[in-house]
Order: C-alpha cells, then sequence, then structure tokens
C-alpha cells in the first residue's frame, strides 16, 4: 500500500461503519472483512486470556498485554486525601489480572 496523506474523520465509526470502509477501499466483501474482523477478536482473546501468552502485537499499532495486580490488605486509620484530618478504612482487594493497551511507534506517528 502507497502511504499518501489520509485526511482526517470527523464522526466516530460503528462496527458496520468500518467494514463498509474497509471493503470499500479494497476487493473484499462486507462479508469477508467482518470475518476477518471476528478472528482478530477470537485472536487477541486466545492471547490474553487465562494460560495464554498474556501479549498480543499488532505489528506498527499497538501492544495488548495483561498485568498481574497483586492482592492488598486491608488497612485502618489511613488519612482521608478527601478530607483532611479525618481517618478512613481501606478494604481489602484481592490479586486481579488488567488489560493494558499500548501504543506503538506507528500509531503515534498518526497524531
Amino acid at each position: 500500500m502507497a502511504a499518501k496523506k489520509a485526511t482526517a474523520i470527523k464522526t466516530k465509526y460503528t462496527k458496520s461503519a468500518i467494514i463498509d470502509s474497509v471493503a470499500g477501499s479494497t476487493d473484499l466483501s462486507k462479508k469477508q472483512v467482518n470475518a476477518v474482523l471476528d478472528e482478530l477478536t477470537s485472536l487477541i482473546e486466545r492471547h490474553i486470556k487465562k494460560g495464554g501468552a498474556g501479549e498480543f502485537t499488532l505489528p506498527g499499532l499497538m501492544k495488548i498485554k495483561t498485568v498481574k495486580k497483586p492482592a492488598r490488605k486491608a488497612k485502618k486509620g489511613v488519612p482521608n486525601p478527601f478530607k483532611p484530618g479525618e481517618t478512613m478504612d481501606v478494604a481489602a482487594k484481592p490479586a486481579s489480572t488488567a488489560v493494558k493497551i499500548l501504543p506503538l511507534k506507528g500509531m503515534k506517528d498518526f497524531v
């Protein structure tokens, strides 16, 4: 594909608008584009789900990875940041896994 200057799109696209746009600029049908997007979604899910690699990279655009957050113990008598001079109790939180999306150079260059 030729790297030509793209014009900005003023409105947010829905999934069907994205499929229409990609189908219009390629030789693929809407059904084929939808199948590609569904398979990409499935591929990302299989990479980041429990027991998976924990990381998926869409070359040049973004990296999606899981981050393990450790459990936090309950605390009593912590200063309240919203009401100076008062204390509060902080509830315990179990360990969890969060999804982090990092833009790569290609996406940073868009801005």
